[in-house]
C-alpha cells in the first residue's frame, strides 16, 4: 500500500508481551500526517529495519534503554525521504538514515540522522551492511575479538546480518571462520556464498560433535549471537585466552523463565578463570559510534569490490510489519529483514 498524502499509519506498543509477541501486542493506529516546525524536517520513510533489539524494548525490564512507552510508535531504523526542510545540511529529495520508527511519517530535527545524498545507491543497505547490523560485526570483532591471522572463529546466526559479516571479515584477516546456523540451505549459503570454511546446522542431531569436528584446533573467537544450547556446544571448545564478543541472546528473548537443567554458571565462571578468557557485551552505537566514519570507508570498500557479500529480505507492506518481527525471532529469517512501506 502507498502511504496517503495527509495520513500517517503506524504501529504502537499496545501492550507488553508474556513471552513471544502476538496479535494484541502492536496496533495500527492513524493519525493526521506530523507538521514539521521550525528548525524540524519531515521525513517520510521509506525502509524499516527489523532487528532483534526491539524485542527487549517491548519489555520494561532493566535495560541499556528506557522501554517504548504503551501508546508510543515502536521504535525502529529507517531509511526515508526528506520531504520537507528547515535543517541545515538537509533538502527535499536527500535520502537519510534515520530512526523514524514503525510509521509512514516522522519529524525530525536532526539529531542523529545521516544523509544519504540525492541518488544513493542500494539505499536500504544503509539498514544492513552498511549501517547498524554492519558496524556492529566489524566494531564487535575488531575491538573486541581481535583475531589474529590463523586463529578460528565461530560464529552464531551465521547467516543473518551481523554473523555474515562477521564471519566474511574474519576471512578477510587470515582466520579459519566455522558458522553456526540453522538448516541445510542457510549452511549452504555460509559456506558457499559467504565463503566460510564450514557452517554446522544446530538443529541437526549430532550438533556438538559435528561444531567439535569443525574446530580441531579449538576456538579462539565466538561471535555470541544466539546463547541456550549453543553456546553449551562451544563452551568445551573454547582456547585459553578466546575472546567472546556478545552481540545477542536471541534464544533467550522470549523466554518467560530461567531454562530447565543444571546451574551452569559456575562451570562458566570457571572456564573464564581457568582458560583466562575475555567475554564482553557491548552496545555498538554507545561503545564503538566513534568508529562509524572508520568503519563506512572500509566497508564500502569491501562492498564495492566484492569482498563481502550481502543477502537481503524485502519484505512488502507496513502491516507485515509485526508478523515478520515476530518470525525473525523464531529463526526464520534469511539475510536481513528490511520492510518496503512504499510501494
Amino acid at each position: 500500500m502507498t502511504p496517503s498524502r495527509t495520513e500517517n499509519r503506524k504501529f504502537v506498543l499496545a501492550e507488553r508481551p508474556h513471552g513471544e509477541p502476538d496479535a494484541d501486542t502492536l496496533r495500527l493506529d492513524t493519525s493526521d500526517v506530523p507538521q514539521a516546525g521550525k528548525g524540524e524536517m519531515l521525513l517520510q520513510n521509506e525502509y524499516l529495519s527489523l532487528d532483534p533489539y526491539m524485542r527487549g524494548r517491548m519489555s520494561d525490564a532493566p535495560s541499556y534503554a528506557d522501554p517504548v512507552a504503551l501508546g508510543e510508535v515502536m521504535i525502529g531504523g529507517t531509511v526515508a525521504r526528506v520531504i520537507t526542510s528547515d535543517v541545515d545540511g538537509f533538502a527535499e529529495g536527500d535520502w537519510v538514515q534515520a530512526f523514524g520508527g514503525w510509521q509512514d511519517y516522522a519529524v525530525s530535527d536532526g539529531s542523529g540522522v545521516i544523509n544519504m545524498g540525492q541518488n544513493p545507491d542500494n539505499p536500504s543497505w544503509a539498514l544492513g551492511v552498511l549501517g547498524m547490523p554492519g558496524l556492529t560485526a566489524w566494531a564487535g570483532l575488531t575491538q573486541i575479538g581481535q583475531p589474529k591471522s590463523g586463529e578460528t572463529i565461530v560464529v552464531a546466526g551465521a547467516s543473518g546480518p551481523v554473523g555474515a559479516t562477521v564471519g566474511q571479515i574474519g576471512k578477510i584477516l587470515g582466520c579459519r571462520v566455522v558458522g553456526i546456523a540453522g538448516g541445510d540451505e542457510k549452511c549452504a549459503h555460509v559456506v558457499d556464498t559467504l565463503g566460510f570454511d564450514a557452517c554446522v546446522d544446530y538443529k541437526a542431531d549430532g550438533f556438538p560433535d559435528a561444531l567439535k569436528d569443525a574446530t580441531p584446533k579449538g576456538i579462539d573467537v565466538y561471535w555470541e549471537n544466539v546463547g541456550g544450547a549453543v553456546f553449551d556446544a562451544v563452551m568445551p571448545l573454547l582456547n585459553p585466552l578466546a575472546r567472546i564478543p556478545v552481540c545477542g541472546l536471541i534464544s533467550q528473548y522470549n523466554a518467560t523463565s530461567l531454562p530447565d537443567g543444571p546451574d551452569r554458571l559456575g562451570l562458566l565462571m570457571g572456564t573464564i578463570l581457568r582458560k583466562r578468557m575475555t567475554l564482553r557485551g557491548f552496545i555498538v552505537f554507545d561503545d564503538f559510534g566513534h568508529l562509524y566514519p572508520e568503519f563506512a570507508n572500509q566497508m564500502g570498500e569491501w562492498v564495492r569490490d566484492g569482498s563481502i557479500q550481502y543477502r537481503e529480505e524485502m519484505i512488502a507492506g507496513l502491516e507485515q510489519a509485526p508478523e515478520a518481527f515476530v518470525g525473525l525471532l523464531r529463526g526464520d529469517a534469511f539475510g536481513k529483514r528490511v520492510v518496503k512501506l512504499n510501494d
